[in-house]
């Protein structure tokens, strides 16, 4: 699945690396707990979270996670911004709930791939 499409599901705004709309969204992670995503996420991700801090965006950089979603209507700060633009990483924003957002990229065919596979 292209990143467009994820933003055309979650009905998302894009906020930083719109020059990678086309790259291919294979699986993804929705947590709040960074530790969880470094623990069992195996593959490059699409990280759904409603933390707001750079530590998310450090996360991704650490585990190769092109795309993070904040959702719950969250909206990083400049500094968030700044630093995925820095890291290449795309920032989407989404006004759904993480289970909400989780379902829809589920029922449109992404996995959960992780550790335990």
């Amino acid at each position: 699945m292209k990143l467009r499409e994820v933003i055309g599901i979650l009905d998302a705004e894009i906020l930083s690396c719109e020059e990678n709309l086309d790259i291919d969204i294979k699986s993804a992670c929705g947590s709040d707990l960074m530790s969880d995503v470094m623990a069992y996420v195996k593959d490059s991700v699409l990280l759904l979270t409603g933390l707001v801090n750079p530590q998310v965006i450090r996360t991704a950089e650490m585990m190769d996670i092109k795309v993070v979603v904040f959702v719950r209507g969250k909206n990083p700060g400049e500094n968030i911004i700044d630093l995925a633009k820095e890291k290449g990483i795309s920032v989407l924003t989404t006004k759904l709930p993480m289970f909400i957002a989780c379902g829809k990229l589920y029922s449109a065919g992404l996995t959960g791939r992780g550790a335990w596979d």
